[in-house]
C-alpha cells in the first residue's frame, strides 16, 4: 500500500491599498524571502479564521478577506506539497503594519513592478500568480466555501 497523500492546507492574503500590495518579509533557510501574509490551517479553524489569524499574526492589521482568489495545488517539492487559499481584501490607504510573528522580519507595501522585480526573492511563483488573477479580476465568493467544525 502506498503512503496517502498529506498536502499542507495554508491560507494567504493579497491585501491592496493605493495600487500597492502588503507582503512581508522573512528569513527562509537564511535567505530573505517575500510572501503574501500566509499560513497553515489550524484544526477546528475555518479557512477564513484562519486567513484573518495569519494576517494578524504577520502584519498586526485586522482585515476580513472579501474574496477567494484561486485555490492552488502546489508542490514546493517530491517531499512537500501544499494546497493553498488564496483570499483578497482591500484597505483604503497603506497602513503601518507591525508583525505580531518575529518570524516576520518586515512589511512592505509594493507595486507590482517592484514585486516582479524581486524574482527569486519571492517565496513561490505563487506569489506572481496569485496577483496576476487578482489583477485580471478573478474573484470567487466566500459562500462557496463552507465549514462543518466540531
Amino acid at each position: 500500500m502506498t503512503e496517502r497523500y498529506r498536502p499542507n492546507v495554508t491560507v494567504a492574503c493579497i491585501i491592496e491599498a493605493e495600487k500597492r500590495f502588503l507582503l512581508v518579509e522573512e528569513l527562509i533557510d537564511g535567505q530573505q524571502k517575500f510572501n503574501q501574509p500566509a499560513g497553515h490551517l489550524e484544526a477546528n479553524e475555518s479557512l477564513i479564521d484562519a486567513c484573518r489569524r495569519e494576517v494578524l499574526e504577520e502584519t498586526g492589521l485586522t482585515v476580513t478577506p472579501e474574496a477567494l482568489v484561486r485555490i492552488d495545488q502546489f508542490s514546493a517539492s517530491k517531499e512537500l506539497a501544499f494546497l493553498r487559499f488564496t483570499f483578497c481584501a482591500r484597505l483604503t490607504q497603506c497602513q503601518n503594519a507591525k508583525p505580531l510573528d518575529v518570524a516576520i522580519k518586515a512589511t512592505h507595501w509594493l507595486s507590482m513592478d517592484e514585486i516582479t522585480a524581486l524574482g527569486p526573492k519571492l517565496r513561490s511563483p505563487l506569489v506572481s500568480a496569485t496577483l496576476e488573477s487578482y489583477l485580471q479580476g478573478q474573484r470567487l465568493p466566500l459562500s462557496l466555501l463552507n465549514s462543518a467544525l466540531l
